[in-house]
């Protein structure tokens, strides 16, 4: 594990040599970032992290993208997320997957009210509707995993949330 500074990260390029396969999970919220920051890290240091590791010989590339994500989105959230994943897509890859996860059902160290409020009745509604507004990060991560060690569909795969469910549990 080697820390990095992103807003240097172009000095740390030899941290993503050598690397088959990428995972990229990098995130942060406008709430605690402001809407610049927020750009920057969503968009801007995955994008560059994505160049690097492909200059570095990554060559199946695996970011957590968002469900509903698009680049022509009013909504700033799901528009960063389209532009990211456009960027990626961009880069070159043998191989890319995008995986679209809905609400991550996980236990966060900092205070998310309203996203703590949406948990609590979407874990309910998880009991009825297993793969339909919600899913817990141990299940992405296991999606992650099982997509590099499964033949890909494509140069580019996008896998929605009912899809990381099933290839979340095989």
């Amino acid at each position: 594990q080697v820390v990095v500074d992103f807003e240097r990260l172009s000095e740390h390029a030899a941290t993503f040599q050598g690397h088959d396969v990428g995972f990229c999970c990098l995130g942060t919220t406008r709430t605690k970032a402001g809407v610049d920051g927020f750009i920057r890290v969503d968009r801007d240091y995955v994008a560059q992290a994505a160049e690097l590791a492909q200059a570095g010989g990554c060559k199946h590339f695996i970011l957590q993208s968002s469900r509903g994500a698009n680049q022509h989105s009013r909504f700033l959230y799901l528009r960063v997320k389209g532009e990211v994943e456009n960027l990626v897509q961009a880069v070159g890859f043998d191989r890319c997957t995008i995986l679209r996860p809905a609400v991550l059902l996980c236990k966060r160290r900092e205070s998310r009210p309203m996203e703590w409020i949406a948990q609590q009745f979407l874990g309910v509604v998880a009991w009825v509707f297993p793969t339909a507004y919600s899913i817990p990060v141990e299940t992405v991560a296991r999606a992650m995993v099982a997509c590099v060690l499964q033949p890909g569909k494509g140069k580019v795969e996008v896998l929605e949330n009912g899809d990381i469910h099933k290839l979340g549990k095989a």
